[in-house]
């Protein structure tokens, strides 16, 4: 069987070390585990991977769109692979989790974040399933959107390998066994 995980970040250098860009992240420490590597495909408009786990092909998506067109990628992907929104899980930053929780959710709201919102529009619903990745809190005072586009700050970035590791090890769990397994496992209070 089939699985997608979607990475959700932004193109480009600038964008490749901040904290809206943990999807694409996590997908990368997935990749460095059995020695895959991203290869351009202009069919899905980003970058693709191929692994395998627990028995089961899994294509790595990192789309090429900006965060808020990332729903006609997404689509895509679930047609070129032939698999349902059900089989595919986004990978999304969440500024409302501290950094390195994590949280599986079925369905829920975009909650603000475009790339999501790009996603439920698409597809007409917001049941699909997604981890979120804490990378939060936002500074005291600070906007939203200026926090997601810049580096994590020295301390994070010391513990973003054990979250980013954490994350890795969530999906092969949801590959594995489900998303309420995985969710029972790693989902914290």
């Amino acid at each position: 069987m089939t699985r997608v995980l979607f990475g959700l970040g932004n193109p480009g250098r600038r964008y490749a070390k901040t904290r809206h860009n943990a999807g694409w992240q996590v997908l990368d420490v997935l990749a460095a585990r059995q020695d895959a590597s991203f290869r351009r495909t202009k069919m899905l408009h980003g970058e693709t991977a191929d692994l395998t786990v627990a028995g089961h092909r899994i294509r790595l998506v990192k789309p090429a769109s900006f965060m808020n067109l990332v729903g006609p990628v997404y689509l895509r992907a679930l047609d070129i692979y032939d698999v349902d929104a059900e089989e595919a899980l986004v990978l999304v930053d969440d500024f409302s989790l501290p950094l390195g929780r994590l949280r599986f959710r079925a369905e829920g709201s975009a909650g603000g974040h475009n790339g999501l919102k790009s996603v439920e529009q698409i597809l007409g619903t917001q049941a699909y399933p997604r981890l979120k990745l804490g990378i939060g809190p936002a500074p005291v005072g600070a906007r939203w959107a200026d926090c997601v586009l810049r580096g994590y700050d020295a301390g994070q970035r010391r513990e973003l390998p054990a979250m980013l590791d954490l994350a890795a090890d969530a999906c092969e769990a949801w590959i594995e066994h489900g998303l309420d397994t995985a969710a029972n496992r790693f989902n914290q209070a």
